[in-house]
C-alpha cells in the first residue's frame, strides 16, 4: 500500500507543473475578458455589413440561375 502511495504521489507531481498558480490564471482570464471587449466592438459593427455582402452575393446567385439574359 505504501508503494501505490508513493507512486501516486510521484506521478502527480509533474502535473503540477502544467497548472498555473492561481494569480496566472486570474491574469489571464481578465486578458481574455478584455480582449473579447474589444472586439465586441469591431464585431458589432462587422455582422451587419457581413449579412448584407452575403443576401447581395445570394441575390445575384439567384438572379443568374433563373436566366435573366433570356
Amino acid at each position: 500500500m505504501l508503494q501505490l502511495l508513493f507512486a501516486v504521489a510521484f506521478s502527480a507531481v509533474p502535473l503540477t507543473l502544467y497548472v498555473p498558480p492561481i494569480r496566472s490564471i486570474n491574469l489571464f482570464v481578465e486578458t481574455i475578458e478584455d480582449f473579447l471587449r474589444h472586439t465586441a466592438v469591431y464585431s458589432i459593427r462587422l455582422y451587419p455589413r457581413l449579412r448584407h455582402a452575403f443576401y447581395r452575393l445570394l441575390n445575384s446567385l439567384l438572379h443568374f440561375s433563373r436566366g435573366c439574359c433570356s
